[in-house]
């Protein structure tokens, strides 16, 4: 095996034992992103010198018998849409290419001081806005198992790159699925994490509206859960920066080893494919000694009525002369399909939407207090034909229910790979979506390790 294709976990052991160098390593996944990303543009902007510095930092550590950080050596990539010393926080936009951070946001700083090499800034579509992954400032990016399905928005750049071998472990963001969803279409472990779990601050930018404070969070993707649990727990480390963090421990209570399987919340058209891919999770949570229930879900369509609504009030204060200034032509037809869907809120609309944010809490906390974990589509299809949303918006909507849904409340959900499928767009990832409490990401870990080990193991992917 080569040292692209090993795990975090593995390639932080091969270094600490010095069974390999960090070097090695990050010279290794610098010819392997040679190799695939001019078929993939998953990452946008390179940082091969820097990374190749941060590794010999790491082999001086080690020689020195100096302490390594739990991530020595791993290689992992960053999304556009966060500051990285030196580099432009894009977030997909031409009006921001020169916009460059003189300092790291607080999930860039725990990689780092973990030991964690940064090889790469990976794309994301502009304002950071779909389920698909393509901009005017560095084109389009592919899904390296199907080149004609999506790789998922917003960061599909980092599920590519992490699917194909180019680092261990990607950072991505999520305030509407847009780390679960690049999961799912890309064949990886991806957990959005809960609301103030991971500290994260733009200095290069304001400070964002109220319906982005509690609902965008930062996460990783990976191609093991073993690697999913070490990138989570050092991204979640303190910073004062972020006054929405929380300090709540890793592993929380005993709990009962039961989940609730519902298949087609609140209506949904569940495409069979799904309902296969979940009816085979909760097969193999029960195989692990869960009790698996299939009952009804808590709402998703009125928390994701009122996410919508926050979102569209955000853009018109913040962002509305950015999307005329920029003029991307995918996020103006997404905006206006958006507007079509949900109507601009005004201020007694924002209001009630957060009062009624609270009801939704607590309604999906007492069931999540019977049930650890709700097993559910991460989308009503198979991952969708790339670019579908610019030929029909609102079936893509529907879709992604429970993507959009679950944001409001600030709770974690994640994608876990369950196999490939042949769909309508042909061979393709599949999986199912795991729900839990607030700071609960362990017992979804938990879950997802089981459905891990009776699944098909993940492999590194080269692109067609």
């Amino acid at each position: 095996m080569e040292l692209f294709e090993r795990s975090a976990t593995e390639i932080a052991k091969l270094v600490a034992t010095g069974a390999a160098t960090a070097r090695e390593v990050t010279q290794s996944v610098i010819t392997r992103m040679d190799a695939v990303n001019p078929a993939l543009n998953a990452v946008v902007a390179r940082n091969d010198d820097e990374a190749l510095q941060a590794a010999d930092a790491v082999d001086r550590a080690r020689a020195a018998g100096d302490p390594l950080g739990p991530m020595a050596g791993v290689p992992v990539t960053t999304k556009e849409n966060v500051d990285q010393t030196g580099f432009a926080t894009t977030n997909g936009l031409r009006l921001q290419k020169d916009l460059i951070a003189s300092s790291d946001n607080p999930v860039v700083a725990s990689l780092r001081r973990a030991g964690a090499v940064i090889v790469g800034r990976t794309n994301t579509p502009a304002f950071s806005l779909r389920w698909f992954t393509r901009n005017s400032l560095h084109g389009h990016t592919k899904n390296p198992h199907n080149a004609a399905i999506t790789p998922g928005g917003s960061s599909g750049g980092a599920a590519a790159a992490t699917a194909a071998g180019i680092g261990a472990m990607g950072h991505g963001t999520d305030i509407g699925g847009s780390i679960r969803y690049p999961a799912y279409a890309c064949g990886l472990q991806g957990i959005r994490p809960t609301l103030g779990r991971v500290a994260a601050r733009n200095a290069s930018a304001p400070d964002r509206h109220i319906g982005a404070q509690l609902m965008a969070v930062s996460g990783p993707h990976a191609r093991s859960v073993a690697d999913l649990r070490q990138a989570l727990t050092v991204m979640a480390q303190p910073d004062v920066q972020d006054p929405w963090h929380m300090p709540a421990p890793m592993t929380g209570a005993e709990y009962p080893r039961r989940a609730a399987l519902c298949v087609a919340p609140e209506g949904l058209n569940t495409h069979p494919l799904v309902e296969q891919s979940l009816r085979e999770a909760a097969a193999r949570l029960t195989d692990a000694g869960w009790e698996v229930t299939e009952v009804d879900s808590p709402p998703f369509r009125a928390p994701a009525r009122l996410q919508a609504q926050l979102w569209l009030a955000e853009m018109e204060r913040g962002a509305k002369t950015m999307f005329a200034q920029e003029a991307d032509p995918d996020a103006l037809h997404v905006l206006a399909e958006m507007h079509k869907i949900t109507a601009l809120p005004d201020m007694n609309q924002v209001l009630d939407a957060l009062q009624a944010r609270l009801g939704f809490l607590r309604d999906w906390e007492m069931f999540l207090a019977q049930y650890p974990v709700l097993i559910c589509p991460v989308s009503a299809e198979p991952p969708f034909p790339d670019l579908l949303d610019l030929a029909d918006f609102p079936r893509c909507l529907e879709a992604q229910l429970t993507q959009v849904g679950l944001p409001l409340m600030g709770l974690p959900g994640m994608s876990v790979f369950t196999g490939f499928a042949e769909g309508e767009a042909g061979h393709t990832p599949m999986g199912a979506q795991l729900i839990g409490g607030r700071y609960r990401e362990d017992i979804l870990l938990d879950a997802a390790e089981a459905i891990e080990q009776r699944s098909p193991k993940i492999a590194v992917v080269t692109p067609a």
